[in-house]
């Protein structure tokens, strides 16, 4: 079985430098690598870098995923924009771990499929769909660390060896708002993790309204008009020499801060245990499985109805049906050929519904009687059990 794996690395905050991309160029001589993007591929053999230190050092996402089901996905970002403190309820093990380097938060979000499950050789997936994320944690949207929590106990509740009570005595971390509102790169996210979908609909009960990204442009003019000059000074010269991450994301999370008060999870709502989130998961997947069942029964009636319009209608048309048989063999073509037996097995079940079955055996015998020379057209009669035996 033919093993891949990929490996994505970006720096977004700053460009690296000659030095440094010499020090990636000596990592890999296949990989596609710029100023600002490392891409490879590997088929056999792996990737002879460390991850974790690249980003420690120079990138700020990294993405990996291999068809055997481990995925992986690294977030940097100044803990001036989101501290350790308010990502650490939402760590976990083998899900989401968090640590500092150098003024930067990272965040290491991980997936590991199950022994045995199957290999995945179709993952869509490029870092493009995840850097937004930091934008909006920068901007204290802690959505997706609440899902690398899900993550964990979608995994959590396969597992054969877990007491009970330990679900009873674990207790989710601060629910984010939003949860049944996910943005784009949130959902890619949930998908990414495998997050059960009635899990995350059973979540999203204890979480408020997603919170308004409009921008009140006169607004945030008149904060920034209010900074000191000397700070405004510093942020321009800091983004014109790429010393420093560009401003925006901080700047609109301070203007946030200031007007409205940093997004903080629901605290409305009492914090539910594992067991009470997968029992609200069950009742959530048995609900969803009730209404497919309704609906497939809903349309199977439909169907149903339909078809017993057709055949009353064709019923009433008995004689021009047969006529446009005749007429549609006379065509001597695959096509009509195949309308023609369609036709034919709906004439049989009118007629078995009649009570007149002998009547279209006599005429299915005289038309194959007719017809018995176009060996094409008997077998199709043939395969479609229109005989007279």
């Amino acid at each position: 079985m033919s093993e891949y794996q990929y490996y994505e690395f970006q720096a977004i905050d700053r460009p690296l430098t000659k030095d440094e991309l010499e020090q990636v160029r000596a990592l890999s001589s296949r990989a596609r690598i710029s100023a600002t993007h490392f891409v490879n591929e590997y088929h056999y053999g792996n990737f002879r870098g460390d991850e974790r230190k690249l980003v420690e050092q120079l990138y700020d996402a990294h993405l990996y995923f291999a068809n055997w089901g481990s995925r992986r996905l690294m977030l940097r970002l100044p803990t001036t924009l989101l501290p350790a403190r308010s990502a650490e309820p939402y760590c976990v093990e083998d899900a989401l771990t968090c640590w500092t380097r150098n003024g930067h938060l990272l965040l290491d979000f991980a997936y590991s499929a199950e022994d045995g499950g199957e290999w995945d050789f179709e993952t869509p997936f490029t870092l493009a769909s995840f850097t937004t994320l930091r934008t909006e944690l920068a901007a204290g949207d802690l959505r997706p660390l609440y899902l690398a929590w899900l993550s964990a106990l979608t995994r959590w509740e396969l597992k054969e060896d877990v007491d009970e009570d330990e679900y009873t005595s674990t207790i989710e971390p601060p629910v984010p708002a939003g949860l049944a509102q996910l943005t784009g790169p949130q959902q890619a996210l949930a998908d990414f993790l495998h997050i059960d979908p009635h899990l995350l609909t059973a979540a999203a009960r204890a979480s408020g309204a997603a919170p308004s990204q409009a921008i009140d442009k006169d607004a945030l003019a008149a904060w920034i008009r209010a900074l000191p000059q000397h700070e405004k000074d510093a942020l321009l010269l800091d983004a014109a020499l790429g010393a420093a991450p560009q401003p925006g994301p901080a700047l609109l999370a301070r203007h946030r801060a200031a007007s409205h008060g940093q997004a903080e999870p629901s605290t409305a709502t009492r914090r539910r245990s594992a067991a009470e989130l997968l029992d609200a998961a069950h009742e959530v997947r048995s609900e969803h499985t009730r209404q497919q069942e309704q609906a497939h029964a809903q349309a199977r009636r439909a169907k149903q109805l339909t078809r017993e319009r057709h055949l009353d209608h064709l019923a009433e048309n008995a004689e021009q049906a047969w006529q446009d048989i005749a007429n549609l063999i006379g065509q001597k073509q695959p096509g009509p050929y195949d309308t023609a037996v369609t036709l034919l097995k709906d004439l049989r079940e009118v007629h078995d519904r009649a009570d007149t079955p002998e009547e279209f055996a006599r005429r299915l015998h005289d038309l194959r009687e007719q017809h018995r020379a176009k060996s094409s057209l008997m077998r199709r009669f043939t395969d479609a059990d229109l005989t007279t035996l």
